[in-house]
């Protein structure tokens, strides 16, 4: 190469200008640390799911109700819409959800609208059932816990958890707090039959009476020569002694009578099976959440020293709990200290090797590459968060290799007697195609991740952002600044360096001994007989392969890591009275104390959190019922404790025992996943069939070993009362409306009216009292009122038909299905190969005896089948880019 060759190009520009590539070097680093301090900071990604949520009360109705009230016409309305992909619905006890999922890339502004234009087209839904709510699902970190707790009932709780809740909010880094653990506010109106057959009255005929009279109504303004006066009817009532002045009936003489007269009036909660407990005393929570660029430790630090100055009344204490935020910093602090472990290792061994200042330029690259990748992160729609670390992580054994490459390679030709700059651009040239293509490869290898569809694509899009961004910045330093750096560093000579120059000798020696005795030998060999040295690569390959596919190396999707939290989730058939799981959440936080007293005392613990209708696995807060309840044991850091998290679960299980009458429990103790790794669906159009082959599907997955917590998705409903009209009912002039709203006004209770209390939406109902609604007793004595002014019992107006309502009923484009699911002990079993074996084995048989019956994967296991075939895709490009690396001369 001639000197003017040399010269030309944009690596030896850079070399020769050390201004310019210094400039580029700050701009990386100045440029990242002032990135870091605006970038988005949060536990775990804030995904924009491509889906749309329906939401619709039809309070007091069976989940059959709702399916064919109004599942089936929603499902209708949305499945034909453009950018649809699938329509999953589920009924629940007085509740419907519909997920919309899009299609990849479609509007989701449009698809809104189109979904609220095609809901609110409907004509069909019951009068009784709400308004529904169409939205795109809301993502928010959740970062600490603010536990209250004490020998105090519900209103107590709930006014002093309302004023900590306004405290919480004024802090400068709290933004977004939710309660929970109370059930929401109601207004009852109780009123007996004796009184309503007395005054000849209905429950639906007092909810309307109290509906007209307690308005709160405008009515203009007058303009007078003095000003303009408004005008307004003011009859609100907020408080149950307001409501007592509500006249509802007159007597014979004409004096009217006021509901507090015949009704007792109760403000209080709704009568709903929601208890919370902290240690064993009733509890609210308050969750704080890390919203925009707050930060989840920033949150969790404000939200701590708040509570440490916490007054509160006597009998009320507070704690943290569940602080998500150890979670971002552990990993943080994970990143950090192998950052620093490489930079140290880094500039030791190549300081044996080479010159110290070389060692220094070189080590720079890791710092450069990560803070440089910083700036672009933002702008691609990367925070910093469990997933994008992680990727850092997996870059910090990657980062410096082309360095190292470059370095060595100059240092080569500098110890030649090759010229500073001279060395620097030609150890460069030398090497920057094969530096190019390693590089590459590794590149080419991730790139397929950016287009991982679903969710799950959207979670890990941090991962190949993170490591081709620090790879091509890496790649870029290593080409434009170090070679600058080395064209203008004064190298010395070992014999000035004393004893590190005495040491640099022997282990050079070493190095080169070891180069001409072995290793030249054998690449000559390599070289020479490249046919079988790629017969060998195939042969490792396909090894490879073979030892995936023949299952001696194992493959999970995500493995299981330690978490600090324990939860434990019990559930009992539907309709199981709240006093059993009550009893058995005793029973399980007690059993939770005795573990930990095994294991080092209550030390190892920052507090047991119990809660009936609510369930947490996953830690999610999800609205279940009375026959639910879930215990979380929050554990110290490992480091402080002897028994890991999930031998903890081992022996709580071992511990609670037998519980008669449970219907599942289950136990999750790790974190890195989510949903069961165990996920199926099946659909047929005969929910009989569909029953029959989710119960023996079940069974046959209980054969397997290292399978646990297998729900069959099958649930025993409430027993159920249906009425029918009687001739003489119809004879007496009532109507199937006149019987529906006074059965449901007595039991679940008529809505007079509902209106914000501050910032909660009070409902105030009408209804029969307690002790007149506990027992089969009750609806066969219930009394009703014919139109002309007559009562007749309800088992004459009506028969009776017993059965039972399902729990649940999902859905997927319009078909009904069923989900089992099952966890996996990996150190037993492997879910890929069970999933491999159901599939090959037990599903062909199931088809062949279940005609039209549908098995496909669900949830999780769906997620990495398109993961892993996009990682396939991935393997395959790399393989590609290496093959055309040795194709280029």
């Amino acid at each position: 190469m001639t000197r003017s060759d040399l010269y030309k190009g944009p690596i030896s520009w850079m070399a020769r200008n050390p201004v310019a590539a210094n400039l580029l070097m700050v701009i990386l680093l100045i440029g990242g640390l002032i990135s870091s301090r605006r970038i988005k900071k949060e536990v775990f990604p804030e995904i924009e799911p491509d889906q749309i949520n329906i939401t619709m009360v039809y309070p007091g109705a069976s989940p059959q109700e709702v399916e064919e009230g109004i599942l089936l016409a929603i499902e209708e309305a949305v499945r034909g819409l453009d950018g649809v992909k699938e329509v999953e619905a589920r009924a629940g006890e007085s509740v419907a959800n519909v997920t919309v999922e899009l299609q990849r890339g479609a509007n989701k502004e449009k698809a809104l609208s189109d979904v609220k234009n095609a809901v609110d087209r409907i004509t069909s839904f019951p009068e009784e059932a709400e308004k529904p709510i169409v939205s795109l699902p809301e993502w928010r970190s959740e970062a600490i816990w603010l536990v209250l707790y004490g020998d105090q009932d519900q209103k107590v709780l709930s006014a002093i958890g309302e004023q900590v809740r306004d405290e919480l909010l004024s802090l400068h880094d709290v933004s977004f707090v939710q309660m929970f653990g109370l059930p929401p506010l109601e207004m009852d109106v109780e009123i007996g039959q004796e009184t309503l057959r007395k005054y000849g009255l209905t429950l639906p005929s007092i909810a309307q009476t109290i509906r007209r009279t307690a308005l709160d109504i405008p009515a203009g303004g007058v303009k007078t020569k003095g000003g303009e006066w408004l005008l307004r009817t003011a009859e609100r009532r907020d408080l149950a002694a307001q409501f007592a002045t509500v006249p509802v009936v007159r007597t014979q003489d004409g004096q009217p009578i006021a509901l507090g007269d015949i009704a007792k009036i109760k403000d209080g909660f709704a009568d709903v099976d929601v208890r919370a407990a902290f240690e064993g005393k009733p509890a609210v929570v308050i969750q704080v959440f890390s919203v925009g660029m707050q930060s989840p430790t920033e949150v969790a630090k404000a939200v701590k020293a708040f509570a440490k100055g916490l007054s509160l009344p006597p009998g009320i204490r507070a704690a943290t709990y569940m602080d998500r935020s150890k979670l971002y910093d552990e990993r943080l602090d994970l990143l950090m200290r192998n950052a620093g472990i490489g930079l140290v290792l880094v500039l030791v061994i190549l300081g044996l090797f080479l010159e110290p200042r070389l060692a220094f330029w070189v080590t720079m690259g890791i710092p450069t590459s990560f803070l440089g990748s910083l700036i672009l992160l933002p702008a691609l729609g990367v925070s910093i968060n469990m997933i994008s670390l992680f990727a850092f992580i997996v870059t910090l054994g990657m980062v410096v290799d082309d360095a190292i490459v470059v370095g060595e390679n100059t240092f080569r030709f500098r110890r030649q007697g090759m010229g500073p700059i001279k060395a620097a651009i030609a150890g460069t040239r030398q090497v920057a195609t094969p530096v190019f293509f390693s590089v590459a490869t590794t590149i080419a290898a991730f790139s397929p991740l950016l287009f991982v569809p679903g969710n799950r694509g959207k979670w890990m899009f941090g991962i190949p952002v993170v490591v081709i961004l620090v790879l091509a910045i890496s790649l870029t330093e290593s080409f434009f600044v170090l070679p600058s750096h080395l064209a203008h560093l004064r190298v010395r000579s070992r014999d000035k360096m004393g004893f590190l120059g005495r040491l640099q000798m022997r282990v050079s020696r070493g190095v080169e001994s070891f180069v001409d005795n072995l290793y030249l030998p054998v690449v000559r060999t390599a070289v020479r007989q490249r046919w079988i040295t790629l017969a060998i690569g195939i042969a490792v390959l396909l090894a490879t392969v073979g030892l995936l596919k023949g299952g001696v190396v194992k493959m999970i999707d995500f493995p299981k890591e330690e978490s600090d939290w324990v939860t434990a989730e019990a559930r009992f058939p539907f309709g199981t009275a709240v006093e059993e799981t009550e009893a058995a959440m005793d029973h399980m936080v007690r059993a939770a104390h005795q573990v930990m007293q095994d294991n080092g005392g209550e030390k190892i613990s920052q507090g047991v959190f119990s809660m009936i209708g609510v369930s947490f696995t996953g830690h999610g807060g999800n609205a279940a019922g009375g026959h639910v309840t879930s215990v979380l044991v929050t554990l110290v850091p490992t480091d402080q404790r002897a028994i890991s998290s999930s031998d903890f679960a081992a022996q709580w299980r071992k511990r609670i025992g037998d519980i008669p009458g449970l219907e599942s429990l289950s136990f999750e103790s790790s974190t890195g996943h989510h949903g069961k790794p165990i996920d199926l669906r099946l659909t047929h159009r005969q929910i009989p069939v569909l029953e029959d082959a989710a119960r023996e599907l079940a069974t046959k997955l209980a054969s397997f070993d290292g399978l646990k917590d297998i729900d069959s998705g099958i649930e025993q409903g409430k027993p159920q009362m249906d009425f029918h009209m009687t001739p003489a009912g119809i004879k007496a002039g009532l109507t199937s409306a006149d019987l529906a709203a006074q059965v449901r006004g007595a039991f679940y209770g008529s809505e007079a009216l509902r209106q914000q209390r501050g910032r909660h939406e009070l409902k105030v109902m009408v209804r029969l009292p307690e002790k007149d609604r506990k027992s089969l007793g009750n609806v066969e004595d219930l009394i009703v009122m014919t139109p002309a002014g007559g009562q007749m019992r309800l088992m004459d107006a009506a028969k009776v038909e017993y059965g039972h309502a399902y729990t649940s009923i999902t859905r997927v484009n319009g078909k009904r299905i069923i989900r089992i699911q099952a966890d996996v002990d990996d150190k037993q079993a492997n879910a890929q190969e069970i999933m491999a074996s159901i599939f090959k084995k037990i599903a062909p048989d199931l088809k062949r005896k279940y005609p039209g019956l549908g098995f496909e994967r669900a949830g999780r296991q769906r997620d990495m089948q398109d993961f892993f075939a996009f990682l396939k895709v991935g393997f395959m490009i790399a393989l590609l880019v290496m093959f055309a690396m040795i194709a280029i001369p």
